[in-house]
């Protein structure tokens, strides 16, 4: 019997990310670097011209989404494309990982790594030197780039630039200044385009976000609608953002005890940077204007700023999490407190 599958529609990409896959299709090269920063679309965007490459009757805005080539992109199991990702992402997106690598996170014998490993890099080089399933290109995704140590950067080195048969690269990257100068100079490179914000507001609208909401989770994600998204999903409201500046000047510890310790850091040093902006002259990113106490000066707002990252580098393994955040909320205070 005949295996059939359900063709699917085409998903319906942001305007900013179409426009850019319909201008790199129409463009040579075996390896693009796609970079900006988090919040513009790198991944979809990747995996798009991943599966376009690969798909059977691709039409000049992307793949058909018909094909038995981009179904099997949707399952994960496609042949002919190999990801390299941390494991710690792979499984959050739902790529498999190796038998041997799955059998050890399984047996808990290690953690999922947070970077890409010299072994998952070995392996794609091995891939690469295959014989296709049976389709035209082969296609290497490595996301986030930035995640692959000097050492695995060095083992993809030689097969990005010179890979053997019809092998295709995409890289996307959320901090391209941190990749080998020799990675980058083997790709061309694609920047990311920035959406307006009327654009990003009438997308995450699309996307389910209340117009409400919408235009203070913008701020919050710095203009990235991607990460506007990622608050939204993760329940932050407009209500709660706008009141988190001067809920910290009173010492609300709950106003950050829902997240994460990361997550709470990220939070702070936001509200500090625009405290930091104003108080020299600049203008706020993350907050509205009028959300912003003035309180804190220029030594105490840079002294706070460099103790959040003294803080960043062990926010991953915190003793006791409820202990870090009355810590974190009390150094706040004496920041915004402190008088000229």
């Amino acid at each position: 019997m005949t295996e059939t599958t359900t063709p699917q529609a085409r998903p319906v990409l942001s305007p900013w990310l179409q426009g850019q896959l319909t201008t790199l299709l129409e463009r040579r090269g075996h390896a693009w670097l796609l970079q900006g920063p988090s919040g513009l679309g790198q991944y979809t965007l990747g995996l798009e011209l991943a599966r376009a490459w690969l798909c059977e009757a691709p039409t000049k805005q992307g793949a058909c989404y018909q094909c038995r080539s981009c179904h099997a992109v949707d399952v994960r199991t496609h042949a002919d494309l190999r990801t390299l990702m941390p494991e710690a992402l792979a499984l959050e997106l739902n790529w498999p990982l190796d038998e041997k690598t799955q059998k050890d996170l399984d047996d808990k014998k290690r953690k999922p790594s947070k970077e890409i490993r010299v072994e998952a890099a070995r392996d794609m080089v091995a891939f690469s030197q295959q014989t296709r399933s049976g389709g035209s290109t082969k296609v290497v995704f490595v996301y986030p780039a930035e995640r692959m140590n000097h050492v695995t950067a060095n083992t993809i080195l030689k097969t990005l630039e010179e890979p053997p048969g019809e092998c295709r690269f995409v890289l996307a990257s959320e901090a391209a200044h941190q990749l080998l100068p020799t990675i980058r100079s083997r790709c061309q490179t694609h920047t990311m385009i920035w959406p307006s914000e009327a654009e990003s507001l009438s997308w995450l609208q699309t996307q389910g976000v209340p117009a409400a909401d919408a235009a203070v989770l913008l701020c919050a994600a710095g203009g990235r609608p991607e990460d506007a998204l990622d608050l939204a999903n993760a329940g932050l409201k407009a209500a709660i953002w706008a009141g988190l500046p001067k809920a910290v000047l009173r010492g609300d510890v709950g106003a950050v005890s829902d997240a994460t310790p990361s997550q709470a850091i990220a939070m702070l040093q936001k509200l500090c940077h625009d405290l930091l902006a104003l108080r020299t002259g600049g203008e706020p990113r993350f907050f509205m204007a009028a959300d912003l106490p003035a309180a804190g000066t220029v030594n105490s707002l840079t002294q706070w700023s460099k103790d959040l990252m003294d803080a960043a580098r062990t926010s991953e393994h915190p003793y006791n999490a409820g202990l870090m955040f009355e810590a974190l909320v009390a150094r706040a205070q004496t920041a915004l407190r402190a008088k000229d």
